[in-house]
């Protein structure tokens, strides 16, 4: 290990909601060291599952601020153990899980800039928290105080078009608002609140790190357009809130030099630079090199869409966040519950379980499936909020059932419908440069991909995407060195692995999904009109 670690690298961290994770990025931009603590596993006394506690109203959910410290004792420690060379490190960035706060007590900041270089972190920062326990992006125990914050600014569009979300359970704004109003002795015993990004970040710079604008574009309080606070969102949450936040900065931003803690004790270079840290979902953007016009799909249980936007036009779904690697443009994230699950569902039912078979009934169906247009929601959904299977015939008119292929064909073409619908709703547009990267289970299947490239007229592209928030982050320290050189984030990573190609529109395609995709976005109103009644 000794040998190898003799390069020049960059390392990314994350600190996610089941681990903390490091890789090391040499200058080639090869991965040459990983390693991560587990924190159910190797952090029992903390007593999390999947990394969190859930409290007993089902909806409050929070995460140990002191096991995240001592997460990264135990990495650092075996890292040395392992003879990693930290004096080749030129620089360091990392992700943190969205939405997460951390609570700094007051006096905690004299901590931080005077940490002894003998004892580990964990055993000095006991007492820097006046929360121990942080809210983390999966509680959802803040319903009022996001209608309250809604309301405070003319409602959820107009908070939308302010902060690029609605109001959402999870954004910090609505956790802060929460904390003041039931724990106000803490709130005022803050200094500082971070998010779990910055947190992350300050524990490496010794002293305060600032939010950067991408993951702040995920807390209902920063203005995407102006990246400034916006002080009626502030005023709606708590008291003196913008001091205890402290302003924000560009995310390729360098926050400062790696404390002296480190220099000491693990010999990292005293040159070598902080770059801010960010969201897990802006930094896994970087980590697959999107670039203006791209889209990524991951395929999961959920599917989720990462775009790249130049003009957004905030929605009521979806969330607009400012870019990580580009500040003059923004990213766009949409969610789809029924993912990989309705998948696995029809493939069941109409294919016998058999994803070969699945494949089959897509290559023996023609583009656009004869007219016949399907919505399947069996869990509901977010984008729209719809739930239940709806199909219609070519004549629009609602019919019981599909033949099996049909069926699978209507599925597959329906889901990519829908993403691209709601993407452009978000200002998104296909470009003639436009790439498509397809992760997850479903990116395996070349038959499903080549209907994603019919649907939305552009060539997809498979990426390895382990750990791509901490590559990501490695690739954005390099990028921070290059800092007040202009140079692009495209040019930082032109090294690195390149996307394959796996499908490509078929000819006619457009012509065929253009109609298709109109009436598709129609019958979508027409079941929600149903759903939800006449208006009030």
């Amino acid at each position: 290990m000794a040998g190898r670690a003799a390069r020049r690298c960059c390392l990314g961290w994350d600190f996610s909601t089941q681990q903390v994770k490091v890789v090391a990025v040499d200058a080639e931009l090869s991965v040459f060291y990983e390693d991560s603590v587990h924190f159910d596993r190797d952090l029992v006394e903390f007593g999390t599952q999947g990394g969190v506690h859930v409290h007993k109203d089902g909806l409050t959910v929070t995460s140990p601020v002191l096991m995240w410290v001592q997460a990264l004792d135990i990495i650092l420690e075996k890292m040395k153990a392992l003879g990693f060379d930290f004096s080749q490190v030129l620089a360091l960035s990392g992700a943190g899980q969205q939405h997460g706060s951390v609570y700094w007590k007051t006096g905690a900041g004299q901590v931080l800039t005077s940490l002894s270089p003998d004892l580990p972190l964990c055993e000095q920062l006991q007492a820097c928290f006046s929360i121990g326990d942080c809210p983390v992006w999966m509680d959802s125990s803040t319903a009022a105080q996001c209608r309250q914050l809604e309301a405070a600014v003319g409602g959820a569009q107009a908070l939308s078009r302010l902060t690029g979300s609605r109001a959402y359970e999870r954004f910090t704004g609505n956790q802060i608002a929460k904390i003041y109003q039931q724990n106000p002795e803490a709130y005022s015993h803050t200094e500082r609140i971070s998010l779990v990004s910055s947190f992350a970040a300050s524990l490496f710079l010794g002293s305060y790190s600032p939010v950067d604008y991408s993951d702040g574009s995920g807390m209902n309080l920063l203005q995407i357009q102006d990246k400034v606070w916006s002080q009626a969102c502030l005023g709606a949450c708590a008291p003196h809130l913008e001091e205890k936040l402290g302003r924000p900065v560009p995310s390729c931003s360098v926050v400062g030099a790696i404390s002296s803690y480190f220099v000491q004790r693990y010999g990292f270079p005293p040159g070598c630079k902080v770059v801010a840290f960010t969201g897990d979902n802006p930094a896994s953007l970087a980590g697959m090199r999107l670039e203006e016009g791209d889209i990524a799909v991951s395929l999961g249980t959920s599917d989720t869409l990462f775009l790249w936007l130049q003009e957004p036009t905030p929605a009521l779904e979806g969330h607009i966040f400012c870019n990580p690697v580009d500040p003059q443009h923004y990213m766009a994230l949409l969610c789809f519950k029924n993912g990989s699950l309705m998948r696995e569902k029809i493939r069941d039912e109409s294919a016998s379980g058999s994803w070969s078979e699945f494949s089959k009934a897509l290559q023996s169906t023609e583009m656009g499936n004869g007219g016949n247009l399907g919505f399947y929601f069996d869990v509901m959904e977010i984008t729209p909020e719809i739930t239940g299977r709806h199909r219609f015939s070519a004549e629009n008119h609602e019919v019981s059932a599909f033949p099996r292929d049909v069926e699978i064909r209507a599925l597959i073409e329906g889901q990519f419908m829908a993403k691209k619908i709601h993407a452009e709703a978000l200002g998104y547009r296909v470009m003639p440069k436009t790439k498509i990267l397809a992760t997850g289970g479903a990116s395996h299947n070349r038959d499903i991909l080549q209907v994603l490239a019919d649907v939305f007229g552009a060539p997809v592209y498979i990426i390895d995407t382990a750990n791509s928030a901490c590559v990501g982050s490695a690739y954005r320290a390099f990028h921070g060195l290059a800092a007040g050189t202009d140079m692009p984030f495209a040019e930082i990573v032109k090294l690195a692995p390149k996307p394959r190609l796996v499908a490509t529109p078929t000819p006619g395609a457009s012509q065929v999904y253009e109609a298709l995709l109109r009436r598709y976005a129609m019958l979508e109103q027409r079941i929600l009109s149903q759903t939800q009644g006449p208006p009030e």
